[in-house]
């Protein structure tokens, strides 16, 4: 295994078509950390989250013969996660306005534990909660650039859009969500 964490990725692919599952485990394991960022950033904590990530990577795998290098692995990846966590969004407003609303804040310790950590994470929530009101598109800008800090031009190869649109999309988001957010400031 440790030749294998020597591989770059474009090496670890060719080792993955070759049948060594290896190889896809340590694409899996360089990758999870943005891959979960980034679906999180666009979909809250939820279930969905978790399924969308794996969900990820076992669209990358089944294509993995159709994978030129054009991109690089963690942008062609970022791309999968943000066109499927689009897709789960599109699903959520076809649902039904109750499953837009704030997701449970797991806030289920006792009123006795740490203060501070509930805090954080009720903080948390409703940052997530006011990103999910955002529109996709500007949602998926704002995500790339200030979750996964993914530059400019990084954002605009994920997104497949010019620089000026991502900068513009970027722009409209953070307004939109200080906005947003400005209800909850005293409590931010």
């Amino acid at each position: 295994m440790g030749e294998i964490k020597s591989l770059n990725d474009n090496e670890a692919i060719q080792a993955c078509l070759t049948g060594n599952s290896d190889a896809f485990a340590e694409i899996i394991h360089r990758y999870e950390s943005k891959i979960a960022g980034t679906v999180v950033g666009m979909l809250g904590r939820c279930p969905e989250a978790e399924d969308v990530g794996q969900e990820t990577f076992i669209r990358f795998y089944n294509n993995l013969n159709n994978f030129r290098g054009e991109a690089s692995v963690g942008t062609y990846l970022t791309r999968i996660a943000i066109n499927l966590s689009l897709n789960e969004l599109k699903r959520r407003q076809r649902k039904s306005s109750r499953d837009t609303s704030i997701d449970d804040p797991e806030v289920s310790e006792s009123l006795y534990e740490n203060r501070n950590r509930i805090e954080i994470e009720e903080t948390r929530d409703v940052i997530y909660w006011a990103i999910s009101q955002l529109e996709p598109k500007l949602q998926s800008a704002l995500v790339l650039r200030m979750m996964d800090e993914c530059s400019t031009e990084e954002t605009a190869e994920i997104l497949q859009i010019p620089i000026g649109t991502v900068l513009s999309r970027f722009s409209r988001a953070k307004k939109q969500l200080l906005k947003i957010l400005k209800p909850y400031q005293e409590n931010l």
